[in-house]
């Protein structure tokens, strides 16, 4: 995610007045797509189950287009996926609110059921992945690589899947902070005062979610236990390092947020991309903290152009989408199966951060208890 805010803008209108009168402007979603035989793609659980992929990609073309949320361009190499998607198939994507959150993608999805609008597919963090499938907002679809993606990856029925992920890691503008930090003990120094940011709002938004996961691992919380992260920021925003600006590129160029506490993914295409900009963007995982998480790709249920939304999926997790993250610093899903398979691009792995040992991940039980504490505790360990 470079040259673009975080997903972490609130969306207005979803008031159930509002998406009323908006329904009427907009339209009702377009009958579901159907084969010859009587197929629904609004109901298919696999490009077999639909009659196979020449019938999905059939059915696709003459939706032609998907409704997408929340995706920034170069948010994990997503202009690359967009554009993939769009010449290999000529179907037009249209990204609403590409800064958007997590919680902005559900609320859209309740608010505008039945519209021509509603998003068809959902990139959610993890615990966001999983309310929504808790809601019953999710369509099971299980793509063709579904057996190689690991377990605890994904929901069984294939309501939601792990697309890609990360660690947290620390961001820093060398040339405006003398030393940067390197641990999250490290943040709490007077010198980094009014320097500290995170990724957005962590009750909605996934990166911001995974700082306080990481904070929380370092102040000697576990995944039952995220209060620490919370008591962490407690402490940075009393002795004034923390700063309530959400980091973006803009703010970084503009000096407001020297210190970003960020996916590595997202911290690594800002080193890039700030080289022409004379900044010199420093990105280290940390050792006291070191959180790793993954983003979840879903359909929505009632998706406008349901084929399409099916199609996408199977794109995201083929070699050749798979690979477009990771050439985005971004660790797919499918690493370890391409990895075995030969269908890894090697020079794109090999630029990756570097972490050391193997990588653990809350449960979907711990994942919702930690959100329901945040969204207990956020507001008020950053008051004041």
């Amino acid at each position: 995610m470079n040259l673009f805010l975080p997903r972490t803008a609130v969306l207005g209108g979803s008031l159930a007045v509002a998406a009323a009168l908006t329904l009427s402007a907009c339209g009702a979603a377009p009958e579901s797509t159907t084969t010859a035989d009587g197929k629904s793609a609004a109901t298919a659980t696999s490009a077999e189950d639909f009659g196979g992929m020449d019938a999905l990609i059939e059915a696709a073309k003459k939706e032609g287009k998907l409704n997408a949320i929340a995706l920034p361009r170069d948010w994990a190499n997503y202009g690359a996926l967009i554009d993939g998607f769009e010449k290999k198939y000529g179907i037009k994507i249209e990204v609403e609110n590409p800064d958007g959150a997590s919680q902005d993608e559900i609320n859209a999805v309740t608010s505008r059921k039945g519209q021509d609008r509603a998003p068809d597919v959902l990139d959610l963090g993890s615990s966001f992945a999983i309310s929504a499938a808790q809601q019953g907002l999710l369509a099971p679809y299980k793509v063709a690589a579904f057996a190689d993606i690991p377990e605890g990856q994904k929901d069984p029925k294939g309501q939601w899947y792990n697309d890609y992920g990360g660690y947290i890691s620390i961001g820093c503008d060398a040339k405006r902070v003398k030393e940067c930090p390197e641990t999250f003990a490290d943040l709490l120094q007077p010198k980094y005062k009014g320097q500290v940011a995170l990724n957005g709002n962590p009750t909605k938004s996934g990166s911001a979610f995974g700082g306080v996961w990481a904070a929380s691992l370092a102040s000697g919380g576990s995944f039952d236990d995220i209060q620490p992260g919370l008591d962490f920021f407690a402490k940075l925003k009393k002795n004034g390092n923390y700063t309530p600006v959400e980091s973006t590129p803009a703010t970084v160029e503009k000096g407001e947020t020297p210190i970003s506490i960020d996916w590595d993914y997202l911290n690594a295409g800002y080193a890039d991309e700030f080289k022409s900009k004379g900044v010199d963007w420093k990105v280290v995982v940390p050792e006291d903290g070191k959180f790793s998480q993954y983003y979840s790709q879903a359909i929505n249920k009632d998706a406008p152009h349901p084929a399409t939304a099916r199609l996408w999926q199977e794109y995201l997790y083929s070699a050749e989408g798979q690979n477009l993250w990771l050439a985005g610093y971004a660790r797919p899903a499918l690493m370890p199966a391409m990895e075995k398979a030969g269908t890894l691009d090697e020079k794109a792995a090999a630029k990756l951060p570097k972490v050391s040992g193997t990588p653990e991940f809350p449960t979907e039980e711990q994942q919702t208890k930690a959100k329901d504490a945040l969204a207990q505790g956020w507001a008020k360990a950053v008051s004041g």
